[in-house]
Formats: structure tokens, sequence, C-alpha cells
């Protein structure tokens, strides 16, 4: 597919590497004529400068022959702009990133008056992740996701002490026909190898056939033990912070937000309910204490600082804070998320690539995708012979350390493959993959040709 993408930022490169894993044609529009050069000499796609506003400019790269266009530059307005125009000069889809809170509770009107196919915030998207993993956990979801007759579930090792200390093989082994596709450990979602070992307060996520997966659940899941999430503290009072406060307060969940900036602080107070909101730094311990942070259900750090995230994040768990969420866009702190003891970290840009990319690919190759814990997904393609995964043992593949079959549906059975499983035509796969692999994803399931080096 020809992929135009309007802004050469952070998610347009990101979403950039990941479209090229899947070998469509992009060309990529910024005014900034230095950042093209370096991204000309880093990729294999066309790249134009200018203003992707003007209409000559879109007209004079053919638009009206592209399959999809995608706006994300710094601002909502020129991104539905652009999107407009687009569409309106011939491009098939057209997709913006909005992220101003005053848009919100008009997307729908935006989308069918502009003409805009697909809207995607990265913010809200944080939120609503947030949210499912504070609230669902809290409201005794019984955490199972089923697709036909494959499910995925997620408990504590609490659960099933007897597994604590052993490595993956010995576990996926006792299982039966289930096995650990990944683990969420100290606030990183992880694909294990199969002499990784199961450690204490581990969460495992376990896939397998339907029947069984819900037998495990009535051994693993306690009813009413979730039921005292009161007071959540959020630290930074910025677009994540006023999505986060606005859905927990709606909830009933008593909410503090702490902000540094005075002005923005006004703006919350205006547009939060039944929100406290203080005006202070939140690297200030004597105001968080002042505050009771150690008192807090929860706490989230989503202020415009990765170092100031997971500093405040390691400190409010040193504090006792059961749940504790950072906000973390850079990759490179990966590693240091799971020595620090948290409980999740999202990454802004991982995700709204992944939904982008989950709508551009449509029903033709995935057929569902499920987050877990916004740091990687769980999707369901079904398989043709041109896919690189096709026709060969899984072992041959080459799967990248963060890629996982987890479950093959053939017919009326279901696989829980090894490495000399092979993948045929029509069958519905289960894949886990952390979301900073999807541009290695991509490769994987692309149409190609066949042979050795497809």
């Amino acid at each position: 597919m020809k992929i135009a993408i309007a802004g050469a930022g952070k998610l347009g490169i990101k979403i950039t590497e990941a479209l090229l894993g899947g070998d469509h044609s992009i060309t990529i529009i910024d005014k900034n004529e230095a950042l093209l050069q370096k991204i000309s000499s880093q990729f294999d796609l066309m790249t134009v400068a200018g203003n992707a506003k003007q209409i000559s400019l879109l007209e004079d790269i053919g638009i009206d022959t592209y399959d999809y266009l995608i706006a994300a530059t710094n601002s909502d307005e020129k991104n539905i702009v652009i999107c407009t125009f687009a569409k309106t000069l011939g491009c098939k889809k057209v997709i913006a990133r909005v992220r101003d809170p005053e848009h919100m509770n008009q997307l729908d009107f935006i989308k069918d008056t502009m003409s805009i196919d697909y809207i995607v915030n990265p913010d809200l998207s944080i939120t609503m992740e947030i949210y499912k993993f504070l609230i669902e956990k809290y409201t005794l979801s019984n955490g199972i996701f089923s697709s036909g007759k494959i499910a995925l579930i997620e408990f504590n090792t609490e659960k099933m002490p007897d597994v604590i200390g052993k490595n993956v093989y010995y576990v996926n082994e006792s299982l039966g026909n289930m096995h650990v596709v990944s683990i969420s450990r100290n606030g990183k979602v992880i694909i294990p190898k199969k002499t990784t070992e199961i450690l204490k307060d581990d969460f495992l996520y376990v896939v397998g056939e339907k029947d069984r997966v819900l037998r495990l659940n009535e051994r693993v899941h306690d009813k009413d033990k979730y039921t005292h999430l009161q007071k959540v503290m959020i630290l930074g009072g910025g677009k994540t912070g006023l999505y986060l406060a606005q859905k927990l307060s709606e909830y009933g969940i008593a909410v503090k937000v702490i902000e540094r900036d005075k002005t923005r602080c006004q703006y919350l107070s205006k547009h939060l309910n039944d929100v406290l909101i203080l005006h202070g730094d939140a690297t200030d311990i004597a105001l968080l204490e002042e505050e009771n942070i150690g008192e807090m259900d929860a706490v989230v750090t989503a202020t415009g600082f990765d170092e100031e995230n997971l500093l405040l994040a390691l400190m409010a768990k040193k504090r006792g804070v059961e749940d504790v969420i950072a906000k973390v866009s850079r990759e490179s702190y990966a590693t240091l998320i799971e020595s620090m003891g948290i409980d999740m970290a999202l990454n802004p840009l991982d995700m709204t690539a992944s939904h982008i990319l989950r709508f551009i690919q449509g029903s033709k190759r995935v057929l569902s995708s499920q987050l877990i814990q916004g740091q990687a997904e769980m999707i369901e393609i079904r398989a043709d012979d041109h896919m690189r995964l096709s026709n060969r043992p899984i072992s041959q593949i080459g799967l990248p350390d963060g890629v996982v079959i987890a479950a093959i549906h053939r017919g009326t059975d279901v696989i829980i493959p090894n490495g000399d499983t092979e993948i045929k035509k029509d069958d519905r796969v289960i894949i886990i993959s952390l979301l900073s692999e999807v541009p290695e994803l991509e490769k994987l399931i692309k149409p190609g040709r066949m042979g050795f080096f497809q």
C-alpha cells in the first residue's frame, strides 16, 4: 500500500519503522529538511520537504493514488485540515492524531464533518489502559480474553505457589494444553524463554484451549478480593492527568492531582468536578508526604519528564503504595523499569503506533487485537502461504525475543505449538508481541514472495 505520513516527529518515525516492516511504500512530509535527510539515510522511503497543508504539495505527490495518509504533526488543527484536504483530493483513508481535550466530546462530529476515517489520541489510550488496570482489577474482572476456542488468562503466582522458583518449561509441562506466553514482572511485560524462572509476585499470562483456561480460572481467581480502591494521586496535570482524573472521579474515586503550573491548575479546576487540584512541585517530597502519598491506594506519575516519572514512581513504591503506574516514553528505560518494582509503565508512542497499524490492516490479516498492560498485544491473524511465518517449523522462522506464537486454531483443533510446529494456510494464529517489537511483527505477517529469503 502507498502511505503518506505528515510529521516526522517521534510518532511519525515509530509508525514509519513499523509500516516499512509490512512492506508498504512510505512518503514522509515535513518542513525540516535536515531531519528528512537524516531519515532518508536510515530508511528506504520518499521524503518531501514542505507544508502538508498546502493543496499544491498534496497534488504534486499524487495524494489521490495513496491508500492512507496519517497526520501526526504537533498541531491538532493542522492534522485535521491535512486529513480533510487529502481526503477531498482523493486519498482513500485518512488518520489524524488529535490530543486536545477540547475535542474529545466532539470526535464523532469531527470525523463525520471533516471526512476523517480514524482518530488516535495517545493520552486517551494510556488513560484507558491505566483505568482498566485499576478499575477492572478492583471490580472483579475475571481476567479472561477469549477468541473462539482459545483463551488467555492472567493471574498472580500467589494463586499457584507451587510454580514459584520453577522454570517456564516445567510450568508448561504441568499445565497440559496451556502455556505461559508472557510475564508481568515489576511493571514490565516480558516474553519468557523456556529457562525463565517464575518469581514470587509475577503475573503470568497463560494461553490455551478455552475450557481448560476456564477451569484454571476457577482455581486462581478469588471473588470479592479487590474492593477497596478509594484514593488515587496523579502527579502531573497534563492531558493524561486530566483524562484519568476525569474517568476515576466519574467512577467515584477520590482523586488528587498535583501540578506545578499555576495556569494549568486553574484550567484543571474549571474542567474537573470533585477532583482536588494542588498547585505544587510533584518532586517536592515534603509536599507529597504532607498530602499523605503513603495512604494512597494508587499513584500515577504522568509529568512531562520520563526521569521524574520513574523517580516519583520509585518513591511512591518505597512508601508502600500498592499500585504505582508510570508514563514513560523512552524505550531505553525499559531495563530500568524491571528493577524498580513499579506495577506498570506505559509508552504512548508504542500504543498509538499499534492502534494505527491495526486500523490500516483492518480485517485482511489481523482478526482481533488485545493489549496486555499497555506494553504488549495479543493479535489473532489468519495465515496464508505468503507470510514469512507459514510452512516452516516455528524454530526456523527467526522469531525476535519479544514475539511468541501462542496458539493455533486449525479447523476444530487447538494447537499449543512447539519448535517443530508449522503454520498452515487458513490457520488462525494467536501471537503475543511486545509493542516495542511491532516493526518485527509486521515483517512476520506481511505478504511476500515465497522462498528462503522472503
